[in-house]
């Protein structure tokens, strides 16, 4: 990795603890060579307009992952309700056909809870924590949460409103999740509760499918409610710390979405769509510091910039499978 690509690499971690993306101040000749041949080409418009109109609209990666998101939370229904013993417990902590698999943010409140560390714990934890490590972090998020799925409808009624400018789009400092983090570790420190497992949407509605829905679904409506009219997807962004906590696990992930600069036309639309569009700010014209730039460990791998972008500058990719191939 040469030094302009360490630097991008710092750039995107500080990006994922909620610093606003930059300019990058060095890029690498071949990415400028593409960038001023860019800039002066009188053709370029009508390419992005050609490609825009010409792309055909995917759902693939959109599909495949509410496929999986839904069928894995609904095996958890069914081994209970059949008790067939297959997936059992909830999301925060379950056994996979005698696998235990303990949440990674739920185990650390835990122990920052009772103040030790729990060996039973981190045996529970050694498996999901290969398994993000291997598919990146935040994947988590986007494959696997039952709220993230609900707030995506969510958000896309909240667009819905803003584009009849019913309601407007509220920004907020992308820091605060960063330090929702740190509030909820010291919390369970100072009161011996897990006091973010009592409010989280994630384990709410995993326990409420599962064993039947309970008062606490007030909660997840308020949320809802809140991003559909207030801020968009508040909860992810701004506050829950499970996404930071695996955006962390998968920093050095091998799964991951790749930009290439020759073939973008710089038209915007990944961005529109990006459950988590800061991720992609090296698409923005002039940003790329390579001819290929991977994305940050902030993105959740949705794969919606993929089905998006109309000349495939966008892919996923294992990181050093592709060269093999």
């Amino acid at each position: 990795m040469n030094n302009i690509m360490k630097r991008r690499f710092v750039d995107q971690i500080l990006v994922m603890l909620g610093r606003e993306a930059k300019k990058p101040t060095k890029i690498s000749p071949k990415a400028t060579e593409i960038h001023l041949f860019k800039k002066g080409n009188r053709d370029f418009i009508a390419e992005k307009l050609h490609a825009r109109a010409h792309a055909e609209p995917s759902h693939k990666w959109r599909n495949r992952r509410w496929a999986v998101l839904i069928a894995s939370n609904l095996l958890f229904v069914v081994s209970f309700y059949f008790d067939i013993q297959i997936l059992e417990g909830a999301l925060t902590a379950s056994r996979f056909a005698g696998f235990h698999l303990i949440d990674l943010n739920s185990a650390l409140q835990v122990m920052l809870a009772h103040k030790h560390i729990i060996n039973n714990l981190l045996i529970g934890t050694g498996t999901v924590l290969v398994l993000w490590l291997l598919l990146g972090g935040r994947t988590f998020c986007s494959w696997i949460c039952p709220y993230h799925l609900i707030a995506e409808w969510a958000e896309n009624l909240h667009l819905f409103l803003v584009k009849k400018k019913l309601v407007t789009d509220q920004p907020v400092d992308r820091r605060l999740r960063t330090v929702s983090w740190f509030v909820f570790a010291l919390l369970a420190i100072a009161t011996g509760y897990t006091v973010f497992e009592a409010i989280s949407p994630t384990g709410i509605l995993s326990r409420a499918l599962i064993y039947g829905a309970g008062v606490a679904l007030l909660w997840v409506l308020a949320l809802l409610v809140f991003e559909v009219f207030f801020v968009r997807r508040a909860w992810c962004r701004y506050a829950c710390p499970i996404g930071l906590t695996y955006g962390v696990v998968g920093i050095l992930s091998p799964v991951r979405i790749k930009y290439k600069l020759d073939g973008c036309f710089h038209e915007g639309d990944c961005r529109k769509v990006c459950l988590v569009p800061h991720v992609l700010d090296t698409v923005i014209k002039g940003r790329a510091v390579d001819t290929e730039v991977p994305i940050g460990p902030d993105c959740t791998r949705c794969g919606l910039c993929v089905d998006t972008c109309p000349t495939g500058s966008l892919k996923f990719d294992v990181k050093g499978l592709s060269k093999l191939l």
